[in-house]
């Protein structure tokens, strides 16, 4: 079974470290506690990761990001990114084609994800539930520890 896990941006980047560090990686651009430790589970849990963004929408791990940005689902701004647009990236980028979806987000994710009809024919919230992202991050470490899933 393939299986594919999708990781909530965050608002830390490498711009708050490094402010004229110029277009960076995906995979190099977050840099948050919470994005941390999902990418960490998705790595043991998963076959690949892509970041869902509230600007870029679905991003993997080696496309490039310009620039910082503040942009989250729920904003009332034209940067943020459609639900169309997300539809279009889950067939061109094939992530359709994924046995399985780990969605590593929280319930404003959710929303996203059911309002253009989901990603996989199997979509998992494994962290639904929690109290906030302080129980989030508890709950992640000590999946990664026990080398056990959510």
């Amino acid at each position: 079974m393939r299986v594919l896990a999708v990781l909530p941006c965050g608002k830390k980047k490498i711009w708050d470290k490094i402010p004229d560090v110029g277009p960076m990686k995906v995979e190099d651009v977050y840099i948050g506690t919470l994005h941390r430790l999902t990418r960490h589970y998705a790595e043991i849990f998963a076959d690949d990761w892509v970041i869902l963004s509230g600007k870029y929408g679905f991003r993997s791990r080696n496309e490039m990001i310009k620039e910082d940005y503040d942009i989250t689902f729920g904003m009332k701004s034209a940067d943020v990114v459609s639900s169309n647009t997300l539809m279009n990236q889950v067939v061109e980028q094939g992530l359709n084609r994924y046995d399985q979806a780990l969605i590593l987000t929280g319930k404003k994710h959710q929303q996203v994800i059911h309002a253009i009809g989901g990603i996989t024919k199997d979509d998992r919230y494994p962290l639904l539930g929690t109290k906030g992202i302080g129980e989030m991050q508890q709950r992640l470490k000590q999946a990664i520890d026990k080398k056990q899933p959510l």
